[in-house]
């Protein structure tokens, strides 16, 4: 298949996704090469460290983190968290979210101990990522972050996280929302 939109128009490089017996090779390479190169393990090859690398040797990019991809569960009437909206500003959050998305919007709770940007990644699908403070983890803060996001989107609208899944806190605060864990993937280029 070939590689998807990314945000702002422009072509990612690759995208790997799987799940539990499927997968997905997204990038602008010759089929048979990716079959010639998943042949012994179709299932579990194409998101493991000999294929990601030989991609990308193939595409000359590097790829990202291999995420967890979780989905929200249907959107409450209310964020049920106050939440500002903010100028998207310098955070690391925020600029790694505009480097990826489209339409970035961001908001901080009233005491900025934390924030929560939306936009639309990969395929036009609503993204989120959140940031609690270092004093303010610990309350369930990230929960009612991940819990607030999709009743930010058009209604009915799905809303993705991608989660590593060494990042233990987050993925807690996201099953603890409700997420729903759905497959993993590899961004390239990122």
């Amino acid at each position: 298949m070939p590689a998807p939109v990314a945000p702002h128009g422009r072509r990612a490089r690759a995208l790997v996704v799987g799940g539990s017996a499927w997968h997905v090779v997204a990038a602008d390479v010759d089929p048979a090469w990716v079959a010639g190169q998943v042949a012994d393990d179709p299932i579990v090859a194409p998101l493991s460290a000999r294929f990601l690398t030989a991609l990308a040797d193939r595409t000359g990019v590097e790829p990202g983190v291999l995420d967890a991809v979780l989905v929200a569960p249907p959107a409450p009437r209310a964020p049920g968290l106050e939440l500002r909206e903010a100028s998207s500003g310098g955070h690391p959050r925020v600029v790694r979210a505009l480097a990826h998305r489209a339409g970035v919007r961001v908001w901080t709770t009233p005491d900025a101990s934390a924030l929560l940007t939306l936009g639309r990644g990969v395929c036009g699908r609503w993204e989120v990522s959140l940031e609690v403070e270092p004093a303010a983890r610990g309350r369930g803060l990230g929960m009612a972050l991940a819990a607030a996001a999709p009743a930010l989107v058009p209604a009915g609208a799905p809303v993705w996280a991608q989660v590593a899944p060494a990042n233990t806190a987050s993925l807690r605060a996201f099953l603890a929302a409700g997420y729903r864990p759905v497959c993993a993937e590899v961004l390239f280029g990122s």
